[in-house]
């Protein structure tokens, strides 16, 4: 594995926070940092693939199907809907 360096420019706050936890892990601060990146990168990975796997050939009236066996009742008291959504 090729390593490069990159010099990051991390508000200090976020080293503030981070740099308990990189210790609690039992890492060093780049360890953990570089940890989070490649968890962050997974995450984005898989939802695009979930994505890219999706059908894409949902139509209006399928929705309309579901929705209609929805019950024909008020909402609870103390749920409103947005003025936007009305």
């Amino acid at each position: 594995m090729s390593k490069t360096t990159y010099p990051l420019k991390l508000p200090a706050s976020l080293k503030a926070t981070a740099a308990p936890l990189a210790k609690e892990d039992g890492v060093s601060l780049n360890q953990w940092i570089t940890a989070a990146v490649a968890q962050k990168i997974g995450a984005v990975e898989t939802a695009a693939d979930f994505f890219k796997r999706r059908p894409g050939d949902a139509r209006p009236e399928d929705l309309k199907a579901f929705l209609s066996g929805a019950p024909d009742a008020q909402p609870e008291p103390g749920v409103e809907i947005a003025d936007h959504l009305k």
